[in-house]
């Protein structure tokens, strides 16, 4: 049972139990895909009639649109329900340290248009790019039509306050990125972590075992490690979003690359996909690949090359697999969650990787203390761009409101 947090509390006014009603149909909607006023009716135990006015709200708004009619289970066939997907309805900003990804999805979170974004030095210059391709993108539908930017950054975020509070692979500080873009766009603005943001792609969007799950971790494999954490189906942050900042744990010395606060000991030396990319590296002689991207070549293509049968990709993403399990042991042994995802173009080399990644946690969980299952990540090689949409339509899914 949760605590009621008095300080964020508000008392229920006369219109909290149409508006949650609301909620619980259009989830109904939004889950089952195809469902009829009964199939809500008789899940949620709500009125026929109740369910048929709420309907015609959500149709009014846009939100949801009938289809056709279903199987008769004996008497006259009933009308289908779906949402409503025609025309985009958010936009995703998922900024890396290789480059920025905007995009337009409709309400079921499929991507509708995107483009790529080089990336600036300076965080002013950034926002006058990102503000740019943004505009752009909403300039071809109609006004009103968006809910707003949802914005995914790899580094220490506050999203209640709106801000960057360091992102360490361009080392900007303090950066009000909710307030520049705002001003700079004339939209709603929602900022997050990239490894939160891909945990709540996870929670929306993921295999029914992660979305089903009441607390998972995501750990997002990219240039660095991160890691979003999900307590009873809700993100956890922590003070100001510090929270699962557990690439910075130690696992070991001289790692094959410097994590990006500058240590050669933390988990995000030797599992990130940066040292994945060393270590191919090394191995065909070709560099030695300390600083990303030195040669060009990304965790992408190296799994591209292993899954082609390399065998120097293949050793490398194995290494790098190995010390991934580490770290993924100590989250299971701390925090015992259902479940850890694995998010980021690894998780296309399941095959290839899982058997070195497990057998680490194996050895660690002690006889009688519980484990957890470890599962790919369905999400594709960006689950932050998903993720940046995410938090745009989460918001939306949790908070309807009456044409």
């Amino acid at each position: 049972m949760r605590r009621i947090d008095l300080k964020k509390a508000q008392a229920a006014r006369s219109r909290t139990i149409r508006d949650i009603n609301r909620q619980i149909v259009l989830n109904y909607v939004r889950d089952h895909n195809r469902i009829s006023r009964a199939q809500i009716a008789r899940s949620t135990s709500l009125q026929r009639s109740t369910i048929s006015t709420i309907v015609e709200e959500l149709k009014t708004a846009g939100l949801i649109e009938e289809i056709g009619e279903g199987e008769s289970t004996g008497g006259r066939r009933p009308t289908m329900l779906q949402l409503r997907t025609a025309g985009a309805m958010a936009i995703g900003v998922d900024v890396t340290p290789s480059g920025t990804t905007v995009a337009t999805s409709d309400l079921a979170g499929r991507v509708i248009e995107r483009a790529c974004v080089p990336n600036e030095t300076d965080s002013h210059r950034m926002i006058e790019r990102i503000a740019g391709q943004v505009r752009e993108l909403a300039g071809r539908a109609a006004p009103g039509q968006f809910e707003g930017v949802g914005v995914s950054l790899p580094g220490l975020i506050d999203p209640d306050n709106g801000r960057a509070v360091y992102i360490p692979w361009f080392k900007w500080r303090d950066w009000p990125v909710v307030e520049e873009l705002r001003r700079a766009t004339g939209l709603d603005v929602i900022i997050d972590n990239d490894a939160n943001a891909a945990a709540l792609a996870a929670l929306w969007f993921g295999r029914p075992e992660v979305s089903q799950a009441r607390d998972f971790i995501m750990v997002l494999v990219a240039e660095g490690i991160g890691t979003g954490i999900v307590f009873d189906g809700q993100i956890y942050r922590g003070e100001r979003g510090a929270a699962g900042e557990f690439g910075h744990m130690v696992v070991g010395e001289h790692g094959p690359v410097a994590c990006s606060c500058g240590n050669r000991d933390c988990w995000e030396s030797y599992a990130s996909g940066r040292a994945a990319v060393a270590r191919y590296l090394k191995t065909t002689g070709r560099a030695d690949g300390d600083a990303y991207g030195s040669p060009g070549l990304t965790l992408a293509e190296v799994v591209d090359r292993a899954l082609a049968g390399e065998g120097a990709a293949r050793s490398a993403l194995t290494e790098t697999a190995h010390y991934l399990g580490i770290g993924i042991s100590n989250l299971i042994v701390g925090l015992s969650p259902e479940t850890v995802v694995v998010g980021g173009p690894i998780a296309r080399a399941w095959p290839l990787v899982a058997e070195a990644l497990v057998e680490p946690v194996n050895r660690s969980i002690r006889r009688g203390l519980p484990s957890a299952q470890i599962v790919p990540s369905v999400l594709g090689d960006q689950p932050t761009l998903l993720g940046a949409i995410s938090r745009v339509l989460a918001r939306k899914f949790a908070s309807v409101q009456a044409a």
